[in-house]
């Protein structure tokens, strides 16, 4: 019996490993700092292989991981002094500042700096949905908010990113350029 245990163990880490890196960039994206991201998916293996006699068939271990790393989070939140949100139109940078520094940067830079304008919660939808590839129903466990939410919310991500990202494209809108037949009016 021994035995079976210690496989058994050994194949929840196994398993629980193949997402590391998954769960560091959900780490990074929630945290911010990279040690602040490495503790938290190091609290998010000690408590998964504490509680794997809980855990969900294999197909749904990489989303019970990324529930518990989102909870770890959560509380180490809870436990520091609370902050208010900052409004959104604050946490988008400046449009002077914007076009001053990606006027220096590539289009992948300039995602990155809108991405990480974004509030918190508009964030962590992009990086569940895109980069790690969740679907709603597993994003909504994560967030423990329900799919119509993270529907919701990833909407209004895309609009926001958007919005940031117009100055630069050549898209009609509030923010766009002039073009020749415009300036000669």
């Amino acid at each position: 019996m021994g035995a079976e245990v210690e496989r058994s163990e050994q194949d929840f880490r196994q398993a629980a490993l193949a997402c590391l890196d998954g769960l560091y960039r959900f780490a990074l994206t929630l945290a911010r700092d990279r040690g602040a991201a490495e503790d938290l998916v190091q609290e998010t293996y000690v408590r998964a292989l504490a509680a794997r006699h809980k855990a969900a068939p294999d197909e749904k271990l990489r989303s019970w991981l990324f529930v518990i790393l989102h909870n770890v989070w959560r509380n180490e939140r809870r436990r520091q002094r609370p902050r208010a949100e900052p409004d959104e139109v604050e946490r988008l940078p400046a449009r002077e500042d914007v076009a001053a520094a990606l006027d220096r940067r590539t289009a992948g830079e300039r995602l990155q700096q809108a991405i990480d304008g974004l509030p918190g919660p508009f964030r962590q939808v992009l990086a569940l949905r895109y980069e790690e590839e969740l679907s709603y129903k597993e994003i909504a466990e994560v967030l423990d908010c329900p799919a119509g939410t993270v529907m919701s919310r990833l909407a209004r991500a895309r609009l926001l990113l958007k919005d940031a990202l117009r100055p630069f494209s050549l898209l009609p809108g509030p923010h766009s350029r002039p073009g020749l037949g415009e300036a000669a009016r």
